[in-house]
């Protein structure tokens, strides 16, 4: 017998995304963090959460990362510590899911974060708009063999813009959080997901 599973618009859903001086979680630092729930089925900007974070000592910001988000050392200097940003992080996962797209990056950033400060990692379930997209392809594969073998289209706007929703300016946290909390209503919708466990 399946396990219960609740329905999939009763959980609470955070979406986050962090801007980061790189993508290696054990030397990079976390720049930026930018959350937003999904209730009900809906977004809930009013809701939303987003601070940037002043790195900690030793943790590198590579210049492409900079490329990326255009964050330097000045636009950092006078944001909280993370150690001030974690409890913030931490009450609003406790009892929700947290959504992210590209759950490895997110997920090792957060739990190395969660581990240097001394802080428990509250350990929400996850869902992760990246395999979502690959069990769409798949369904999409299964259904149409004589597609061509293409690779699935797996970046965030990239993704967004095939399922025909808008362009937005990538790499700010709190807007990559709603086109990620966005890109999951759809992918939801697509794969007819009722229960939480469809998702996760």
């Amino acid at each position: 017998m399946l396990f219960s599973s609740p329905p999939w618009e009763s959980a609470v859903y955070w979406s986050l995304d962090l801007e980061t001086g790189g993508l290696d979680a054990r030397r990079d630092a976390i720049l930026a963090v930018g959350m937003l729930p999904v209730r009900e089925g809906h977004l809930r900007l009013g809701e939303a959460y987003r601070t940037l974070v002043r790195p900690e000592h030793g943790k590198a910001v590579s210049p492409r990362s900079v490329q990326a988000h255009q964050l330097v050392a000045g636009d950092t200097r006078g944001a909280p510590p993370l150690a001030e940003v974690l409890p913030e992080l931490e009450r609003r996962l406790r009892g929700a899911v947290l959504l992210v797209h590209h759950a490895p990056i997110e997920l090792g950033f957060l739990k190395r974060a969660f581990r240097a400060a001394g802080l428990r990692w509250p350990g929400p379930p996850v869902v992760d708009t990246v395999k979502l997209l690959l069990r769409l392809d798949a369904r999409e594969r299964r259904s149409f063999p004589e597609l061509p073998a293409d690779p699935p289209v797996l970046n965030l706007s990239a993704a967004r813009r095939r399922l025909g929703l808008p362009d937005y300016q990538a790499h700010d946290a709190l807007t990559d959080a709603v086109a990620t909390a966005e890109l999951f209503l759809v992918l939801r919708e697509a794969l007819g997901a009722r229960r939480l466990r469809e998702l996760t």
